[in-house]
């Protein structure tokens, strides 16, 4: 059975630093476009970053690009989304998922919490 189920989630001031998990388990993590999305309060779901399976080419929404990356331990067959230099409106669910954005994958996990605030 494929799931992904994060973690890593929480309460942080502005300029902090927070580092999401996505553990996957039944696939293999390092052969499928993965991306993070994340769903602020009232908002819809947004992307905000993939990771390509076969070359590991990375892409980010403009508004985190220079703070936020998402690196991956193929051993571990974990995703990760390191976050710095966190702001107010980087308050969201975050959720990990199969796909990017322009072919989006049929798999989410149940998300984790951030909150940026003073």
């Amino acid at each position: 059975e494929v799931q992904l189920v994060e973690s890593g989630g929480g309460l942080v001031k502005p300029g902090g630093s927070l580092r999401l998990s996505c553990a996957a388990s039944g696939f293999t993590l390092s052969t499928h476009d993965m991306s993070w999305l994340r769903q602020a309060p009232g908002k819809g779901l947004e992307w905000v970053s993939t990771i390509f399976g076969g070359n590991s080419i990375t892409y980010y929404r403009d508004s985190v690009k220079g703070r936020f990356t998402i690196p991956r331990d193929n051993a571990k067959n974990t995703l990760y989304l390191q976050m710095n230099s966190l702001k107010t409106e980087d308050t969201a669910v975050y959720y990990c998922a199969t796909g990017s954005l322009s072919n989006p994958g049929d798999r989410r996990g149940q998300g984790t919490q951030v909150t940026v605030s003073s």
